[in-house]
């Protein structure tokens, strides 16, 4: 069985998404400030558990985060010590407040 991920931007909803075969299966709240984007939460259904789409979706909204030159405030856990696993993440968080993160 082959799925199609895909992981966009929701502005209205304040969130990025991941659906996959053109179904929600997940999200990653957030709240945008000039240069800056606070991750709050990041939620996967059940239903689509243990495909890595939580891995997928932190990754495409950092890269859109790097793209737009947004500074990254990890406060969502599972956003944090994904950017802890990936350490080449670690410069979207401004140098500052990475302690703060223990990142």
């Amino acid at each position: 069985m082959t799925t199609e991920s895909e992981v966009k931007d929701n502005p209205s909803a304040s969130r990025f998404e991941v659906h996959v075969d053109g179904e929600l299966a997940g999200f990653a709240e957030y709240k945008l400030k000039t240069g800056q984007i606070s991750f709050t939460h990041t939620e996967v259904d059940d239903r689509f558990s243990g495909r890595g789409l939580a891995s997928e979706l932190v990754r495409a909204a950092l890269d859109e985060a790097r793209d737009r030159e947004l500074a990254v405030l990890p406060f969502c856990p599972y956003v944090r010590g994904w950017i802890a696993k990936h350490p080449d993440y670690v410069d979207l968080v401004p140098a500052d407040r990475r302690a703060g993160f223990e990142l």
